[in-house]
């Protein structure tokens, strides 16, 4: 099982930084940066290589953000930089992001995902990039300007392939993950999610999916703690905090991948009180309805023996990589004691 560790979207830089290189002393394998609507997460990453050996840096990009072609060159502008070391994260985001911050219709998600994917591995193996898809590559005829003639990349990346990947929730992300991804990250991830409600996705990507790609990595993330008392207690009101967001707030009234995701593991009736309470500004009384079952679900907090169970729980079902999740209190901590039960 590796160790990753995810930052706060809404920290500053500096403060990632530190706490990124303070991760790889702690025995962290991998650190991911999210980005929403605050700082940008490719200047992250190249701080991050910079300032680390030997640690994986992965970030999420949402694909609507960038062109195709622009994903590529960032993604090798930062493994050259860390020697090989990049981890190309994709997801789609949703409507809130796209169309509040960016002013880009939300339109076919996956057909962005696919070109994205295409372009990527295209432009790293410096091939001629022709890509057809939402943002065809190059315009047709009588659409641009300039030759109509496909460029391939001018310098030549750290790697032909760069790891990819897919953050996705809802079921034909996941099965476009299993099929073209070498990896899948839902944000909230379960055994019983992942033999439940998101088989039937993952059991059909996997079917089409071609050898070469080989195993699909799977990682979980969660607000972790190992031990109990004061700190425990600490870390279940940062998970709680952590649910109500994403599940009351991260999107509208019918729309939220994080709650429909949430919903299907068995708490749709919690999820409509958490969505009525944050949609009303209510965030204490959505956080007090996050009851206890979600939290045993979706957090990983407990004892070395119940945590180590827990690990091996998901592993029997995938999952390769567990992601410590920013809002866990004293995460480089929490990442050596996750080290020392998961060993080298």
């Amino acid at each position: 099982m590796r160790i990753a560790l995810a930052l706060d979207h809404m920290a500053a830089p500096r403060t990632s930084l530190d706490l990124a290189v303070r991760a790889e002393d702690s025995g962290a394998d991998e650190v991911w940066i999210p980005e929403t609507w605050g700082f940008d997460a490719p200047t992250l990453m190249g701080a991050i290589a910079a300032s680390t050996t030997r640690l994986g840096i992965g970030a999420v990009l949402p694909v609507y953000s960038r062109s195709p072609a622009l994903i590529a060159q960032t993604f090798a502008g930062a493994d050259s930089l860390s020697g090989g070391r990049a981890v190309a994260g994709l997801g789609t985001s949703g409507p809130q992001v796209v169309e509040g911050w960016h002013g880009v219709p939300f339109d076919r998600p996956l057909g962005e995902l696919r070109e994205a994917i295409t372009a990527c591995r295209m432009a790293w193996r410096r091939e001629v990039l022709e890509v057809d898809g939402p943002r065809p590559i190059p315009l047709p005829p009588g659409r641009g300007m300039g030759s109509g003639k496909a460029l391939r990349m001018i310098t030549r990346p750290e790697r032909d392939r760069v790891p990819i990947v897919v953050a996705a929730l809802a079921p034909g992300g996941v099965r476009l993950a299993a099929e073209h991804a070498d990896g899948w990250w839902p944000l909230f991830a379960t055994p019983e999610a992942i033999r439940g409600p998101w088989a039937d996705a993952l059991a059909a990507g996997t079917a089409r999916r071609q050898p070469p790609l080989g195993a699909l990595a799977i990682m979980a993330s969660a607000v972790c703690w190992v031990g109990e008392g004061a700190g425990a207690e600490a870390a279940r009101a940062a998970a709680r905090r952590e649910i109500a967001f994403y599940v009351g707030s991260m999107g509208s009234r019918d729309r939220n991948y994080y709650r429909d995701a949430v919903a299907a593991m068995g708490f749709a009736a919690e999820c409509e009180r958490i969505r009525d309470a944050a949609l009303a500004g209510q965030k204490a009384e959505a956080e007090a309805h996050v009851t206890d079952a979600m939290l045993d679900a979706l957090a990983l907090v407990g004892s070395a023996a119940h945590v180590g169970q827990r690990l091996d729980a998901l592993a029997d079902v995938g999952v390769t990589t567990i992601v410590v999740s920013a809002a866990t209190p004293r995460p480089v901590d929490v990442v050596a004691r996750l080290r020392s039960i998961v060993g080298a």
